[in-house]
C-alpha cells in the first residue's frame, strides 16, 4: 500500500545521516556527498584514570556552507577537565565539504560514569545526535584488570558448576537426593534468562526498541551473557534427562512447585495478551520474563535444603556444585564492591541492590548447603547410603510423596 511505501521511505530518510557517520567512523568511502554535515566522536567509550590524560577524536564530516560551533557540557565538570571544551569548525576554503578530525584531551579528576555530551551552535546547522562520549573515570588501572579477571573466574565457576550434579548422577545411576522441585524451576529459570538474552542480542527489532529507551546506551546483554544461559539451560534439560532414566525412588515435582510454574505461565500468557493488544512492547515482555528469573532466584534453593533436612543427609546432592556456586557469588559480590570503589558507583549497590541482593541471597543458601553437608549430616556420606537410598523406597527419601513411577 501507498501508507507501507511512505514508511519505509521515511525509514530509510531518517537511517542516512547514522549511515553516513557510520561510513565515516569505519573509513568505508572517501567520495563526498551532498547530505548535511554529521559530527561523531571515535570512539564512543572511553576509560580515564584519574589524574591521567586520554584522547579521543571529534570527526566532522559533510556538507558544510557556515562557520558552527561545537560545546562540550560541563555537567560533569568536577569528574573530568574537557580540552578544548569549544571546537570552532569552519567550512574549508576550497568548497563546501568539510572532512577533518579534532583531537580532544581528557583529564580524569574524580571517578564516576557519565555521557559526556556536546551540542552545535547554531542548532540544527550539523546533525550532532552522535556527539557524545560514554565516559568512564577509574580510580586505578590495576583494579579494572583485577576486576575483569576476578569477571572470569567467577564465570567460569558458574559454568562448570552444572557439571558435578551430573556426574555424581551417572556414577550412582541415581538422582535420589536430588529436589526435582529445584531442577524444574531451574529450568524454568534459566529457560527464561535464555530468552531474554538471545532476544535483546540477536534481534534487530528488540535491540532498536531498547535503543530507542536508552538512546545513548550500550547492549547490556554480552556473549559471554548469551553463552553461558544457553549452557545452563542445555545442563539444566540434561539433568533433568537423568531423572527419566535412573533410580529416583519416590520423588517428583511437589504440588508447589507445579503451583508456582502455574502462575509464572499465567503471567508470560498474560504478557503476551498485553503484547498483542500493544499494551505492552516486546521488550516489556522480556523483562517480565528477566523478573521471573529474579524470583527463581529467590524460591528455588528452598526445596533442596527442605528435602536435605527431611532426609538428614545431602547424599545425592553435588557439594562440588555448591562449591563452584559459593565460588562465583563471593567473587560476583567482591567484583561489585570493587567496581563501586573504582568508579564511585555505589549507587549500583545500594540504590538498586537487586543484583547484589540475589547474589548474596545465593550465598547464603550456599552456606547453608555447606553447613548441612559438613556439619548436620556429615556421618552419611558412605557407599551404602548410596545403595540403601537408592534401593530402597520406603527410607527418608519419601519426603515428596508419590511412586517410582511418578513423572519428574
Amino acid at each position: 500500500t501507498m501508507a507501507t511505501i511512505r514508511q519505509r521511505i521515511a525509514g530509510v530518510t531518517t537511517m542516512v545521516p547514522l549511515l553516513v557517520a557510520l561510513l565515516y567512523g569505519v573509513g568505508v568511502s572517501n567520495a563526498q556527498t551532498t547530505i548535511g554535515a554529521t559530527v561523531v566522536t571515535d570512539p564512543q567509550d572511553i576509560t580515564v584514570i584519574v589524574g591521567q590524560r586520554e584522547e579521543f577524536q571529534l570527526k566532522v564530516r559533510g556538507a558544510l556552507s557556515q562557520s558552527v560551533v561545537f560545546n562540550f557540557s560541563d555537567e560533569h565538570s568536577d569528574l573530568v577537565s574537557v580540552s578544548p571544551s569549544t571546537v570552532a569548525i569552519n567550512p574549508p576554503a576550497t568548497g563546501g565539504f568539510i572532512d577533518k578530525e579534532y583531537d580532544i584531551t581528557l583529564l580524569g579528576l574524580s571517578p564516576g560514569q557519565f555521557d559526556l555530551i556536546g551540542e552545535i551552535l547554531p542548532k540544527g546547522a550539523i546533525d550532532d545526535a552522535l556527539g557524545f562520549i560514554r565516559v568512564t573515570v577509574a580510580n586505578s588501572k590495576a583494579i579494572i584488570v583485577i576486576s575483569d579477571v576476578i569477571g572470569w573466574i567467577y564465570f567460569v565457576a558458574w559454568t562448570i558448576s552444572f557439571w558435578p550434579q551430573m556426574i555424581i548422577n551417572y556414577r550412582r545411576k541415581s538422582v535420589v537426593g536430588l529436589s526435582f522441585d529445584f531442577l524444574a524451576l531451574n529450568l524454568i529459570g534459566h529457560s527464561l534468562y535464555a530468552a531474554f538474552n538471545l532476544s535483546l542480542f540477536w534481534s534487530v527489532y528488540i535491540e532498536d526498541e531498547y535503543f530507542d529507551r536508552n538512546a545513548r546506551g550500550l547492549n547490556p546483554v554480552l556473549a559471554n551473557d548469551v553463552a553461558f544461559s544457553i549452557h545452563a539451560t542445555l545442563a539444566t534439560m540434561l539433568t533433568l534427562g537423568q531423572c527419566f532414566i535412573y533410580e529416583r525412588g519416590d520423588q517428583k515435582v511437589s504440588r508447589y512447585a507445579w503451583g508456582i510454574m502455574g502462575i509464572y505461565v499465567i503471567v508470560v500468557l498474560v504478557a503476551g495478551i498485553l503484547v498483542g493488544t500493544e499494551t505492552f512492547h516486546w521488550l516489556d515482555f522480556l523483562y517480565v520474563l528477566s523478573y521471573i528469573k529474579l524470583s527463581v532466584t529467590l524460591v528455588k534453593y528452598i526445596p533442596q535444603a527442605v528435602l536435605n533436612f527431611q532426609r538428614k543427609s545431602t547424599v545425592g546432592w553435588s557439594i562440588e556444585n555448591v562449591l563452584l556456586d559459593f565460588t562465583g557469588g563471593m567473587l560476583s559480590m567482591l567484583q561489585m564492591l570493587l567496581n563501586g570503589y573504582n568508579y564511585d558507583d555505589w549507587a549500583s549497590i545500594f540504590g538498586d541492590p537487586t543484583k547484589f541482593g540475589l547474589g548474596l541471597f545465593s550465598v547464603l543458601f550456599d552456606i547453608l548447603f555447606i553447613v548441612q553437608h559438613y556439619v548436620l549430616y556429615r556421618n552419611r556420606t558412605d557407599e551404602k547410603t548410596f545403595k540403601d537410598e537408592s534401593t530402597d523406597t520406603n527410607t527418608t527419601t519419601t519426603s515428596t510423596g508419590g511412586s517410582a513411577d511418578s513423572l519428574p
